[in-house]
């Protein structure tokens, strides 16, 4: 569990403007002021007035002004290659209910994500490197601002990614475009859904919100024509099986996603179309493969060991 700094100064803008005042152990320069101050800082966050269910979605686009938190500037902006390792923490009831940088509110038993630079709301797929765990989130409040850690999130999304008692995890997150304001948690399950499959495309979601503030949206991949493997290139030597597919264009898009990994071959076997990559050289270079499909996406891969 995060100390008491460490919460106090990654949460802060989730405190009322009194406490805030009197925290003069974290002083903040903005630039500008008034309407161009970044909409969480300040101005505390308002507790939901109902004791009913959350809303889920709502809010507003957010990019933002740079900030400066404990000496830190951050600038927010457009940023459709993010793609970055660092520290996840997590954050919960004390925030539980309260309005996000965005507008949003925030259950913690939803699976949502604070991130200091990313647009609001945005999705992203977070992989925790310590045990291969995936999830999608929907990123709409800003933070942490506490050394290395580049990403908070939900008690929900801690406990999916298996991190609650360690605290934090060390973590992969790939942004995957705006997330639309409208969203009721649908889009968000079935995103989680296709990750599950091993489908997912981490370019392929943006917002179709009318009232989307224009983006600079990351290009969808060019679909790859699958290729069969020749007659003898699986014969022998270290595999691993990514897995089995009835679309040509998932097949395509599990091409593309490991083209960086190693050579993948494709063959055809009882109506299905099988992906592996593959030969490798060796069990250690197998192993190491293997960890590097599971973090692209592909959670049921398992090594092979194929003979002449």
């Amino acid at each position: 569990m995060r100390s008491q700094l460490s919460a106090a100064m990654s949460r802060f803008r989730a405190i009322p403007f009194v406490t805030m005042a009197a925290m003069i152990a974290l002083p903040m320069a903005l630039s500008g002021c008034g309407s161009n101050r970044d909409p969480f800082v300040g101005v505390g966050a308002p507790v939901y007035p109902s004791n009913g269910p959350l809303p889920r979605g709502g809010g507003k686009y957010v990019v933002g002004n740079a900030y400066q938190v404990a000496g830190q500037w951050f600038t927010p902006k457009e940023q459709p290659g993010y793609d970055k390792v660092g520290i996840a923490s997590w954050y919960g009831p004390k925030f539980n209910r309260r309005m996000t940088s965005n507008g949003e509110w925030f259950d913690m038993n939803y699976l949502t994500a604070a991130h200091p630079t990313l647009p609001l709301p945005s999705y992203a797929k977070v992989t925790n490197l310590e045990n291969g765990r995936q999830i999608v989130v929907r990123i709409n409040d800003r933070g942490p601002f506490v050394a290395n850690r580049i990403i908070d999130l939900s008690k929900r999304a801690a406990e999916k990614l298996d991190m609650i008692g360690k605290g934090s995890a060390k973590v992969r997150v790939q942004y995957m475009g705006p997330a639309p304001l409208d969203d009721n948690g649908t889009q968000l399950a079935a995103l989680n859904r296709d990750l599950q499959r091993g489908t997912l495309d981490v370019t392929r979601y943006a917002a179709n919100d009318k009232s989307a503030a224009p983006v600079q949206r990351p290009a969808r991949p060019v679909q790859q024509p699958v290729v069969l493997a020749s007659a003898n290139s699986t014969r022998s030597g270290y595999f691993v099986q990514v897995g089995a597919f009835a679309d040509p264009a998932n097949v395509a898009r599990a091409r593309q996603s490991l083209a960086s990994v190693g050579p993948v071959v494709v063959q055809p076997v009882h109506g299905l179309f099988s992906v592996r990559l593959g030969p490798l050289d060796s069990a250690d270079s197998a192993r190491y493969a293997l960890s590097q499909v599971k973090a692209a996406g592909h959670l049921d891969a398992r090594l092979i060991v194929a003979q002449e």
